[in-house]
C-alpha cells in the first residue's frame, strides 16, 4: 500500500476546491442551525437556489423575515463561539484580572489598558487565523493495520506533486568529513559546514549555490546571524564571521575553542561555549562582549536557546542542564536531567517543553513551567542529535537512524510518526527542520540529505516576522526594523511577561516600610513642633519699640535718675508725697506692716495705719 500524504506546504488548493469547501462549510452550518431551531420549536428555514430563505410553515412575508433574522443570529452566534475558542490559545496572561480592589487610579487605568490591548491582539490574531490562514498542515494517513513509520521516503515522493518531490534530494560527497546544517530564519537559504573545513551556502529550493569556501581548518558548528547575509562558524581555534559569498568579515578571538554556537535574533547576541566551559555573549551590532561566565562544569557539547525568553540552556558532562542569562553570573536554574553526559538539548517553539538526550540512552521531556519530567523515551543508542519542528514534531538521530515523533511532548506516544534508515550507513552529525516547510535536513558523514516530513512546518507565515519570498528591498527594510526593535540584554529573564508588571513586595518588607514611614512622620512632627515653639518664644524680639528700650537701658538722664531714686524710696517704705512719712502697710489688721498712727493724723488717713 502506498501512503496518501497531504502536506500544507505544497501547492495551494485551487479556487474551485476552496469554493467547494466553503459551500460545504455553509451547508453544514445551515444544517446545524436548522437542528437548533427544531429543538427550540422555531420554524426551520431552508435556502433556495437564489439564496433566499424559505420557511417550511406558511404565513407570508412576516414569517419569512423572522426566520431569516433567526438564521442570521444563529450564524453570528456560531461564528462568535468559534472566535472565542480561537482567541483562547492566543491569550498570554490568561483570564482578565479584576481591578475593583486597586486603590491607585493610575495603576488601575494602566492595568485596564494593558489587558484591553492584550485582548485586542489575541482577537486580531484569531481573526487572521480564521479568514487568512487558509493553508492546513499536512499529515501522513495510514490505512487500517498499517503504521505511518512503515512508509519510506521513496513511497512518499511518488505520491506528492512535482514541486514537493523536488525538495527531496541528496548531496553525496564522501571523504569530505561530517556536515553541520543550519537554515535561515525564513527557510530559504541552507548553510553547510564540513568538519574538514568546507563552507557552502545555497538556495536549496532552487538548487542554486550562493557561495563556498575552504577554511582549511576543522569546523565544529555553524549558525546564521540576523539574516542570510552573514553567518558564524566555530573553527578549531577561533570563531569567524563570513558573508554570503564566503568572504571572512571578522575573527572573534575572544570566542576560542568553541563547540556550540547559538544566535539570539531579538537581542542580536551571539552565544558560544566550548572546551573551556566559558559562556560568552557578544553583541553583533557593535562587536563588544556583553557578558562572559565560567560555568565551572567543564567542557560543554550541547547548547541551545529558547525562542520564548531567550534564556540559553547548556548541557554538561555531569548530567545537569543549566539556564543562563547575561544579567546574572550564576545559573538561573540548575537541573539534574541524566545519569551521565548530556548529548543534546531542544526546546519547542512555545518555550514550555525541553527535550534532553544523554549517554543513558534516554530521551526525556521536561516541563519548563515546573522544571519536572513529563515522560521519557528510550533509543537503541545514545541520541546525540535532537530537534523540534515549528509544529512540535520531535526528531531524534543516532548512528544512521533518524526518527520523527508526532505529538510526543504533551503526551507519550507508543510508536514514532516516521523513521528513516540511511542505506550506506552514514553517521548522523546534525539535524535541522526547515522553517515554513515540511522538510528536515540531515547532515551526515557523506554529505547532506533533505527528507520530506508532512506536517513539520508551519504552513502560514507572517511576512512581518519571516518572509520566504522577500525581495532585496524588503530584506533591507526588515533589517532596519529589527535593529530598531532590538531588545537590550537586560530584558533576558525566565519570565519575559514580568517586564512592565507590578512586582509584589514581601510582607516583611511591607512591615519594615510601614514602620519606617511612621517613624519618619513622628520625627517630622516633632521637628515642626520645636520649630513652632522657637518662633513663639522669639515673637516680637526685633520690633522697633523693643530695640529702642534696649538702647535706653544704659542711658542715665534726669528722668531715669528720678525713677531710680523713687524705686529706692519705695523699697525703703517712704514716699516723697507724704513728706517722709512711712507708706501704708501691704496688709491690714494687727499683722499689718504699716506703722502706728501718729497723733496728728487725720481721721481720713487713720485707716492706713495700725
Amino acid at each position: 500500500h502506498t501512503p496518501t500524504p497531504s502536506t500544507g506546504n505544497m501547492p495551494r488548493r485551487s479556487r474551485a476546491d476552496a469554493d467547494a469547501a466553503l459551500d460545504d462549510a455553509l451547508a453544514s452550518l445551515t444544517a446545524s442551525t436548522a437542528a437548533i431551531e427544531r429543538a427550540s420549536g422555531l420554524p426551520s428555514t431552508t435556502t433556495n437556489g437564489n439564496g433566499v430563505d424559505d420557511v417550511d410553515v406558511g404565513g407570508g412575508a412576516t414569517k419569512k423575515r423572522a426566520a431569516a433574522q433567526l438564521t442570521a443570529k444563529a450564524r453570528e452566534r456560531a461564528i462568535e463561539r468559534d472566535m472565542r475558542e480561537r482567541t483562547k490559545k492566543y491569550k498570554v496572561s490568561g483570564d482578565r484580572v479584576p481591578t475593583k480592589g486597586i486603590a491607585d487610579k493610575k495603576t488601575k487605568a494602566a492595568l485596564k489598558e494593558t489587558q484591553n490591548l492584550a485582548e485586542e491582539a489575541a482577537r486580531a490574531a484569531a481573526t487572521r487565523e480564521k479568514w487568512m490562514a487558509i493553508d492546513e498542515p499536512g499529515v501522513l494517513e495510514a490505512d487500517e493495520g498499517e503504521k505511518t513509520f512503515q512508509f519510506q521516503q521513496r513511497d512518499i515522493v511518488k505520491n506528492v506533486d512535482l514541486n514537493a518531490a523536488k525538495k527531496v534530494f541528496d548531496l553525496d560527497v564522501p571523504n569530505t568529513g561530517s556536515y553541520y546544517v543550519d537554515y535561515s530564519h525564513n527557510g530559504r537559504e541552507l548553510l553547510l559546514g564540513s568538519s574538514e573545513g568546507a563552507l557552502s551556502m545555497m538556495e536549496w529550493n532552487r538548487h542554486r549555490m550562493l557561495g563556498e569556501t575552504d577554511v582549511k581548518e576543522r569546523i565544529k558548528c555553524v549558525t546564521f546571524l540576523h539574516n542570510e547575509q552573514f553567518y558564524a562558524a566555530a573553527q578549531d581555534r577561533y570563531t569567524y564571521i563570513y558573508d554570503k559569498r564566503g568572504l571572512e568579515v571578522h575573527c572573534l578571538e575572544d570566542h576560542a575553542h568553541v563547540n556550540k554556537l547559538t544566535f539570539l535574533p531579538r537581542h542580536f547576541l551571539l552565544a558560544s561555549i566550548g572546551t573551556q566551559g566559558i559562556l560568552r555573549y557578544q553583541d553583533t551590532t557593535y562587536g563588544k562582549i556583553v557578558a562572559q561566565f565560567r560555568t565551572k562544569l567543564g567542557e560543554c557539547d550541547a547548547m541551545t536557546h529558547s525562542n520564548y525568553n531567550a534564556v540559553v540552556h547548556c548541557g554538561h558532562k555531569n548530567g545537569t542542564v543549566t539556564l543562563w542569562s547575561p544579567n546574572q553570573g550564576s545559573p538561573l536554574v540548575k537541573m539534574l536531567t541524566h545519569r551521565g553526559c548530556v548529548k543534546g538539548i531542544a526546546i519547542d517553539r512555545s518555550g514550555k517543553y525541553m527535550v534532553t538526550s544523554g549517554v543513558d540512552a534516554q530521551v526525556k521531556v521536561w516541563d519548563l513551567r515546573m522544571y519536572k519530567p513529563v515522560h521519557a523515551y528510550y533509543s537503541a543508542q545514545p541520541a546525540s542529535n535532537i530537534e523540534i519542528s515549528q509544529r512540535g514534531m520531535l526528531a531524534i538521530g543516532w548512528g544512521s537512524t533518524v526518527q520523527v515523533w508526532k505529538d510526543a511532548l504533551a503526551t507519550k506516544q507508543n510508536s514514532p510518526y516516521m523513521r528513516h534508515q540511511f542505506a550506506l550507513g552514514q553517521k548522523i552529525n546534525s539535524i535541522k527542520f526547515c522553517p515554513y516547510e515540511d522538510i528536515m535536513g540531515v547532515g551526515h558523514s557523506r554529505g547532506f540529505t533533505s527528507l520530506l516530513v508532512p506536517g513539520a512546518g508551519e504552513p502560514n507565515f507572517d511576512t512581518f516576522v519571516s518572509n520566504p519570498f522577500e525581495t532585496k528591498g524588503q530584506r533591507r527594510e526588515n533589517e532596519v526594523a529589527k535593529l530598531l526593535d532590538k531588545l537590550p540584554s537586560e530584558t533576558i529573564q525566565l519570565d519575559p511577561d514580568a517586564i512592565g508588571k507590578l512586582r509584589a513586595v514581601p510582607k516583611e518588607v511591607q512591615a519594615e516600610r510601614r514602620q519606617a514611614a511612621i517613624t519618619a512622620e513622628l520625627s517630622s512632627r516633632k521637628a515642626q513642633r520645636e520649630k513652632n515653639e522657637e518662633k513663639t518664644k522669639m515673637k516680637g524680639k526685633n520690633r522697633t519699640s523693643k530695640r529702642y528700650r534696649k538702647k535706653q537701658l544704659n542711658v542715665i538722664d534726669d528722668k531715669a535718675l528720678a525713677k531710680m531714686e523713687a524705686k529706692k524710696a519705695r523699697e525703703a517704705g517712704v514716699t516723697e508725697k507724704r513728706g517722709g512719712v512711712a507708706a501704708p502697710g501691704a496688709t491690714a489688721g494687727a499683722a499689718s506692716t504699716a506703722p502706728h498712727a501718729p497723733s496728728d493724723v487725720s481721721a481720713a488717713l487713720r485707716r492706713f495705719y495700725k
